[in-house]
């Protein structure tokens, strides 16, 4: 499936996997490379260090193109920016927040930039910067969330600029794939459906919840913060959402109470303090698959329905 972004990133298949904190690492990445789409290996606030051994990592895994997520609202964000530089990483994604003043300096270093967006203004305002494409991301998605959905943000995002689109957020098969498509995006970021993909490095409890997920199984918590994220459903997530709307627990106490609460998640499967980020189209994820598996199964069934 030839698009303007397979063109771009020398891809097979128009597909990132989504910069999960915590959960993106090298070997995820490495696996939806070489699958054919783009790995993503996450920055979020970890040690510099840390993620050039990851990039590292990732270049001894695949010899196809892979990318770095920079969390912009990231304490080591200045690093990490300097970072994807000196290690010659093809391309990155960024999020929470505007690269602006990276721009200029990763273009000069030829590195592919494109930008999560949450909203019409702030594509238009990537365009201008000198971003290579977009990724518009509806509130589907799990993890920190918007309040615009998929399908009403990527055709306004499509219209806006003329960089290529690439849809995110309630993708996790080839009908979305082929709506996205529809769409006007050239592409799609995933990443609900790689949680349970067999080379995801998440504890097995986290998995099983993803796939034992059902279509109410998903939760918002941390709206009055700021910062709402999406989560499967447990008790301690039912806990927080409660606290938040009958005002016993503070967006200060909120904050508190959540502190490493994914790390818990992801490396412990803590049910009781875990944050177990995911998204709304969990209840279509129903088995553990190779991240190569799930990429050709979905494109396959796209290139079915498109062609109809």
């Amino acid at each position: 499936m030839e698009t303007r972004i397979t063109k771009l990133l020398g891809i097979e298949y128009p597909i990132f996997q989504g910069g999960m904190a915590w959960i993106a690492e090298s070997t995820l990445a490495a696996a939806v490379s070489n699958a054919g789409g783009v790995g993503i290996i996450a920055g979020g606030s970890a040690p510099i260090d840390y993620l050039r051994e990851q990039i590292r990592r990732a270049k001894s895994l695949t010899d196809k193109p892979f990318g770095v997520n920079i969390m912009l609202m990231s304490p080591n964000a200045d690093d990490l920016a300097q970072l994807v530089i000196d290690e010659n990483v093809p391309m990155i994604t960024t999020g929470a927040g505007n690269p602006g003043k990276y721009m200029e300096a990763w273009n000069n270093a030829g590195i592919k930039v494109i930008p999560v967006v949450p909203s019409v203004a702030l594509a238009k305002r990537m365009e201008r910067s000198g971003a290579s494409a977009v990724i518009a991301e509806g509130t589907e998605s799990g993890g920190h969330i918007g309040e615009n959905t998929t399908m009403c943000l990527v055709p306004q995002v499509v219209d806006a600029v003329s960089i290529p689109v690439i849809a995110a957020g309630g993708i996790a098969d080839g009908r979305g794939i082929a709506a996205s498509f529809m769409l006007g995006a050239e592409g799609v970021q995933v990443g609900t459906r790689f949680l349970a993909a067999e080379e995801c490095q998440i504890h097995p409890t986290y998995k099983q919840l993803v796939v034992d997920a059902k279509d109410t199984d998903s939760i918002v918590t941390g709206r009055y913060t700021g910062h709402p994220c999406r989560n499967v459903k447990t008790k301690f997530s039912k806990k927080l959402a409660s606290g938040e709307a009958n005002g016993t627990i503070t967006p200060d106490e909120f904050e508190q109470i959540t502190l490493g609460s994914l790390r818990k998640a992801v490396q412990d499967g803590n049910l009781d303090e875990g944050s177990f980020l995911c998204g709304a189209i969990a209840g279509m994820v129903k088995k553990v698959q190779p991240a190569k598996e799930i990429v050709e199964e979905m494109f396959a069934e796209a290139e079915k329905l498109l062609n109809r």
